[in-house]
């Protein structure tokens, strides 16, 4: 055993205490950070215009400012850009994390000296709490790599500025830097299929033994690396024994990782986003992700129903109820007021606080009133797939309409790593595991208002193909599970199975 496996051990006890006892104390520290935000926001210019002096409890709170999504809290950042103080956190961000909108092109989300802390340390603490529980510390002693963005930061408005998992790059402490690839250098290369290329060439020779990114980037490295051996990833690097990933459910990626792998790996899911690090898997043991409760944000939840509504009901964490879907609100010490960032969550546990992601705001299929969300069509297809022993590659879905009563449906665009033998019957599977899960989209299919649902095979690598025909193939962009439209499917066609 080496020195780095030797000292992790200490430290990872050490930090699994202090999560701990956090458990004990998510209320109050809670209710302790919305003080501190409020101190500190009192001084900013959206403090004064929201009159936080005279602020003192949640519910007060909840009064002077209202809920907003980027679009609504882009008027504080150009003041920023524009180089302004104090305008939503003391001074001005130590970074910006620069991230895709919708209908904002290019977001620039703030990371404050205060709250870039919580970005790399609850990585760090989602580690060293597995670390903890299951003793194993090999893992410091190899080559671990981090997937992700560009470290190169241009500058705006002064800021320094670039992709989250860019900018995470530079917070790497010294004590990992021996471990970490891929190098800087690679890390740099913009273009996706280049940049694995070269990641494939400087670690298939080395020491593997962590590897972390999110699902769909990592099936990608393991299919190249795979596809220049011959050999699954397992053997290629026989110490590799544990995956750190986030971003989207892992679940319908769970199966072809595995098999690519060639034999079972420990798993650590995290819930990071460029404007905070939310939640981590802290036990192997138990379901679902520890909620962050004492580093810097104050959380609220919207029953997601309410989302759109003009006076939505807001609820602090004392009020949540488990199996309920929310609207996830934050409010942190980079500065985000009650700010919308688009995840829809639901509680597995209220002791301790543990959820898990069920979706985004904006990504749904409503077409008739269906209301279908990200976790049903993700579960539903996992219960076919796991059924038929079946793995799915990637797969998004959007509704069809077409004129006349039972004409119209939802359209499934999935790639298989292996076709089923009767697609039917897999669309029939799917279907029926789809209305056991959602009953408006079951009223509709009895009344004759939707067919069942309709599967379009999309060709071996075709979303990737897709993601770099609109330019966004690697970074952290993901393909949407659901669309209430069809401008994805209708490119997608272009790489669907004659």
């Amino acid at each position: 055993m080496k020195i780095k496996s030797v000292l992790a051990k200490p430290f990872a006890g050490f930090i699994y205490k202090s999560i701990q006892k956090n458990k004990l104390t998510a209320l109050a520290d809670q209710e302790q950070i919305l003080k501190q935000l409020l101190k500190t926001g009192r001084i900013t210019e959206y403090g004064k215009e929201h009159r936080f002096e005279q602020v003192n409890s949640y519910e007060e709170f909840k009064q002077a400012s209202p809920i907003r999504d980027y679009e609504q809290m882009r008027p504080w950042i150009d003041k920023i850009v524009e180089g302004k103080h104090n305008v939503l956190w003391k001074g001005v961000p130590m970074y910006f994390a620069k991230t895709s909108g919708t209908t904002s092109g290019v977001k620039y989300i703030p990371i404050t000296k205060e709250s870039v802390g919580n970005h790399f340390g609850t990585a760090r603490n989602a580690a060293l709490c597995y670390a903890a529980e299951t003793g194993n510390t090999r893992f410091f002693d190899g080559k671990l790599i981090f997937l992700s963005g560009s470290p190169e930061l241009e500058r705006v408005g002064g800021i320094p500025t670039g992709r989250l998992s860019g900018i995470s790059n530079h917070l790497i402490p010294k004590y990992l830097r021996t471990n970490q690839l891929p190098s800087y250098e690679t890390n740099c290369i913009e273009d996706w299929e280049t940049k694995l290329g070269k990641i494939v060439d400087e670690t298939i020779n080395q020491n593997m033994t962590l590897i972390s990114g999110i699902p769909p980037w990592m099936q990608m490295y393991f299919d190249e690396l795979i596809r220049r051996t011959g050999k699954k990833v397992g053997d290629i690097f026989p110490n590799f024994n544990v995956m750190i990933q986030g971003g989207v459910n892992f679940e319908p990626y769970k199966a072809k990782i595995f098999e690519s792998i060639g034999r079972k790996v420990d798993t650590i899911e995290v819930f990071p986003a460029s404007e905070g690090f939310f939640a981590f898997q802290d036990s192997q043991q138990a379901e679902g992700l520890l909620l962050n409760t004492n580093d810097g944000i104050f959380f609220e939840f919207v029953p997601a129903a309410e989302i759109h509504s003009e006076n939505p009901t807001r609820l602090s964490l004392k009020d949540v109820k488990v199996g309920e879907n929310y609207a996830l609100i934050i409010n942190s010490n980079a500065g985000l007021w009650s700010y919308n960032i688009g995840d829809t969550v639901k509680f597995v546990s209220t002791d301790p606080y543990r959820l898990v992601v069920t979706g985004r705001i904006k990504h749904y299929i409503s077409a008739f009133g269906e209301h279908v969300i990200g976790e049903e069509v993700e579960q539903s297809l996992l219960q076919a797939a796991t059924e038929e022993h079946i793995h799915i590659t990637e797969f998004t879905v959007a509704p069809m309409i077409q004129q006349g009563e039972g004409k119209s449906y939802h359209e499934w665009f999935i790639e298989f790593e292996h076709m089923p033998g009767n697609l039917e019957s897999f669309a029939s599977k799917l279907n029926e595991n789809l209305r056991e899960r959602n009953i408006y989209y079951d009223d509709l299919i009895t009344g004759n208002i939707l067919q069942p649902l309709k599967i379009t095979p999309v060709k071996k690598n075709g979303f990737i193909d897709y993601m770099k025909s609109i330019g966004k193939l690697g970074g952290q962009n993901k393909v949407p599970r659901l669309s209430n439209d069809r401008k994805i499917a209708d490119e997608l066609m272009k790489w669907a199975e004659n």
